[in-house]
């Protein structure tokens, strides 16, 4: 009996060890993941504070939780299973759809420039509670649509780097990916929506240091958020525009993308004092200037249709 119950612990053991070891498989997988889809977590992290600028500071953290809670759902309802069945059926469409998702972005990116240069964003920087009840709807709508196109290229981007795994271990990896650079992204938006506030809170205290620190703060956050507007705009560029060089290299169009890859190599080559960092810019850069290339060619093109009109983000009645 006592023989039998040493088998029967040993063999529990030996579950528990294999599905240890599983767990610490799927998070390192989850971690390379995300690690991949970085790129994309900067431009989400960077795009999403201009959603709450204008709102009273007493809505600012629902509309963030409201933009969360709608990520998770693009994540989980409609992307999780629409790639997990693309990359078991038809992997080959991956690439064409993530491409799609590129010039949108792309898109984007080119039609805040052109609306900043034009002056047709003035409607845009009009406090929230002067346009209207509905501009709340409206614009976590907005950010819910842009999260919709942000969190395609993270999972896609993360399924390619899991693609080999079997399918529940990559069912189980993306599903941790959703839900960790969804908090991640929107828990750090959070933080720099209410930075003010915090700021605000620190002026009134009795330290002089944490009054200083709180006024420096309240100062610095308009000029922060500012600078993330246009660090989003420019990312959505150059995100969008290094997908649609790597999807039109796989593709078999490998020209525009060899020539960003051998400005590249040039750069790497003629330094030798931070030659990695340059490198990457000089990557960064060709792909920004690729993306504005063919997203001011949507933007034309989109402009030229008849009857259209483009007033910021739009509601998406699909969310």
């Amino acid at each position: 009996m006592s023989g039998g119950l040493a088998a029967l612990l040993d063999d529990i053991a030996a579950i528990a060890k294999l599905a240890a070891a599983s767990i610490d498989d799927v998070g390192a997988a989850a971690g390379r993941a995300s690690v991949k889809a970085a790129g994309v977590v900067v431009d989400d992290t960077a795009v999403t504070p201009r959603y709450v600028q204008g709102f009273t500071p007493d809505r600012e953290l629902p509309i963030i939780k409201r933009i969360t809670i709608g990520s998770i759902r693009n994540k989980l309802l409609f992307i999780l299973p629409a790639i997990m069945v693309l990359s078991q059926f038809l992997p080959w469409a991956l690439t064409p759809l993530l491409m799609l998702g590129g010039t949108y972005l792309c898109f984007e990116g080119a039609e805040k420039i052109w609306e900043k240069i034009s002056g047709h964003d003035a409607g845009e920087e009009a406090p929230a509670v002067v346009q209207g009840g509905d501009h709340e709807k409206t614009m976590v709508a907005g950010a819910i649509r842009t999260d919709f196109i942000l969190s395609a290229e993270i999972m896609v981007i993360a399924l390619n780097e899991v693609a080999t795994e079997p399918f529940l271990s990559r069912l189980i990896i993306l599903i941790v990916v959703a839900f960790a650079i969804t908090i991640g992204v929107y828990g750090f938006v959070a933080l720099i929506v209410k930075m003010d506030d915090i700021g605000l809170h620190l002026s009134r205290k009795d330290s002089g240091a944490a009054r200083v620190i709180g006024r420096g703060l309240v100062a610095a956050m308009p000029v922060l958020l500012r600078w993330l507007a246009i660090i989003g705009t420019i990312a959505m560029l150059w995100v969008g525009g290094h997908i649609l060089l790597v999807g039109a290299d796989t593709l078999g169009w490998h020209w525009p993308y060899a020539l960003v890859h051998h400005a590249e190599q040039a750069v790497a080559s003629a330094v030798s004092v931070g030659s990695g960092a340059l490198a990457w810019l000089t990557n960064t850069l060709g792909s920004a200037i690729a993306g504005l290339i063919v997203g001011a060619v949507v933007v034309l093109v989109m402009h030229l249709l008849p009857g259209r009109k483009h007033h910021g983000p739009a509601p998406d009645a699909t969310h």
